[in-house]
């Protein structure tokens, strides 16, 4: 069973990770965070349009429990990409809102040991059931793995990186 202190670490780490993506952002304006900087289509705000659609995605999932889910991947043609009426200052804004209600979630889920069904995919077809714990971890995952595209995308567009910006 996970003690009040095994939820306050994984909150806390959210809360690193978050706040390490969100240090490579410093001084982005929404142009930038459109531009492609390398051979890949991943921009930052692509990354963080991601990154808060896959926390809310995956917390829903833990939420709802829904035996059985699909994943809609007609939606993902947008997935990766900063809409049009999308800022950096909202996006952030909205994350912001996304761990509040994460974190809330893990202080409270019954358990993080729970199995719980995850949504079928064309690359999973068959229904897979996690810890709520690993889905969490999961979110965790993504932040940091994303967290190094971000920092090469910045370093590519004007040199900066997250480590110069975390010391500043």
């Amino acid at each position: 069973m996970a003690t009040e202190q095994e939820r306050e670490d994984l909150i806390a780490m959210l809360a690193d990770q978050r706040e390490l993506f969100r240090i490579t952002l410093r001084g982005i304006d929404d142009e930038q965070a459109r531009r492609r900087t390398t051979v890949s289509e991943l921009t930052l705000g692509g990354l963080l349009h991601h990154l808060v659609s896959c926390e809310r995605h995956w917390t829903t999932v833990i939420v709802r429990r829904d035996e059985n889910a699909e994943l809609d991947v007609s939606k993902f043609g947008g997935e990766y990409v900063m809409a049009a009426e999308e800022t950096v200052a909202g996006l952030l804004a909205t994350w912001d809102e996304v761990a509040a209600a994460t974190a809330e979630l893990i202080r409270t889920v019954d358990s993080l040991d729970v199995s719980i069904p995850t949504p079928t995919s064309p690359w999973v077809p068959e229904r897979i059931w996690q810890s709520v714990r690993y889905t969490v971890l999961h979110i965790l995952r993504e932040i940091a793995h994303h967290s190094g595209h971000a920092d090469i995308i910045r370093e590519a567009l004007d040199g900066a990186n997250s480590t110069q910006q975390r010391a500043s």
